[in-house]
C-alpha cells in the first residue's frame, strides 16, 4: 500500500473508534476503507475486528465513571456477549457472506427504532421506576439472551453492534442512556475481543491494517468520549440514530 492509503486507513479507524465510542458503527467507516484498498473482504473483516480492539478498551476506560455502580449488571451481562462472541465468530468462518448477510439491514433497521422510541417505551412499561435508582433486579428477564444475540451479529460482522445494544439495554435497563453507553462500549469490546482471538487463531490477519486501525481508534475513542460525555441525553439519542440510518443506507446501496 502507498503512503496515503496507509494514512487513511489510520484516520478511518481514528473515525471508527470516535463513532464506537459514542454510538457504534465504527465499522462501517474502516470495512468500505479497507475494501476500497483492495483488501479480501474476509482478510478486511477479521484485520478490522482485531485492529478495533484497543479502541474499545479506550473507550471502556474513558467511560468508567459510568460504569460505577454497575457491577453485578455487567458480570453478568458480560457471560451473554462473550458466549454470543464466540459463536459469531465461529459463523463468519464456516457459512458463506450471503446467509448473514440479508439479516443485517433488518437488525440496523430495528434497532434504530427501538432507540427512537426508548423513551416512550420505557415510560409505558416502567413508569414508577426511577431510572437514577439504577437496580439491576429491575432489568428485564430477556435482556441475557438478546445482549447474547447482539453479541452473535457483532462477532460475525460488528457494523452496528452498538445501535442494537443501546436499544436493547435502553428497554432492558433503568438507567440513564450514559450509563448504558459506558455498559455498551465494554460489552461490545467483550464480543470484539473475543472473535479477536479465534480470529488470530485461525484466520488471515493482516497486522500493518491492525496496527494502523489499533492506533487510530485508541486516539478516536477517547476524543468520543469526552464529546459523548457533555451530549445531552437527548441529543446522544438523535446522534444513534442518525448513525444508524446511516448504517442502514451503506448495507441496502452496496
Amino acid at each position: 500500500m502507498s503512503p496515503w492509503e496507509l494514512a487513511a486507513i489510520a484516520l478511518a479507524g481514528g473515525a471508527a473508534g470516535f463513532i464506537n465510542a459514542v454510538a457504534g458503527s465504527g465499522t462501517l467507516v474502516t470495512f468500505p476503507t479497507l475494501l476500497a484498498f483492495g483488501v479480501p473482504p474476509v482478510t478486511a473483516n477479521v484485520s478490522n475486528n482485531v485492529g478495533l480492539v484497543p479502541g474499545a478498551v479506550s473507550g471502556a476506560i474513558g467511560w468508567r465513571h459510568e460504569l460505577g455502580g454497575q457491577r453485578s449488571r455487567l458480570v453478568r451481562l458480560a457471560s451473554a456477549s462473550l458466549a454470543g462472541g464466540v459463536v459469531g465468530a465461529v459463523l463468519l468462518l464456516v457459512l458463506p457472506e450471503s446467509a448473514f448477510d440479508a439479516v443485517v439491514p433488518v437488525l440496523v433497521g430495528l434497532g434504530i427504532l427501538l432507540v427512537a422510541l426508548q423513551p416512550l417505551i420505557t415510560r409505558r412499561v416502567a413508569a414508577a421506576v426511577d431510572e437514577q435508582r439504577d437496580d439491576p433486579s429491575l432489568d428485564a428477564r430477556w435482556l441475557w439472551p438478546l445482549v447474547a444475540l447482539t453479541g452473535v451479529y457483532g462477532g460475525y460482522f460488528g457494523a452496528a453492534q452498538g445501535i442494537l445494544l443501546m436499544a436493547v439495554l435502553g428497554i432492558g435497563t433503568h438507567t440513564t442512556l450514559h450509563r448504558n453507553n459506558a455498559l455498551k462500549n465494554v460489552l461490545a469490546g467483550i464480543v470484539n475481543g473475543v472473535a479477536a482471538i479465534i480470529f488470530i487463531a485461525v484466520a488471515d490477519v493482516d497486522w500493518t491494517i491492525v496496527a494502523l486501525i489499533a492506533g487510530g481508534s485508541i486516539i478516536g475513542a477517547q476524543v468520543g468520549v469526552k464529546a459523548g460525555r457533555r451530549m445531552p441525553a437527548a441529543v446522544m439519542r438523535a446522534f444513534i440514530i442518525v448513525v444508524g440510518v446511516v448504517a442502514l443506507a451503506v448495507f441496502l446501496l452496496r
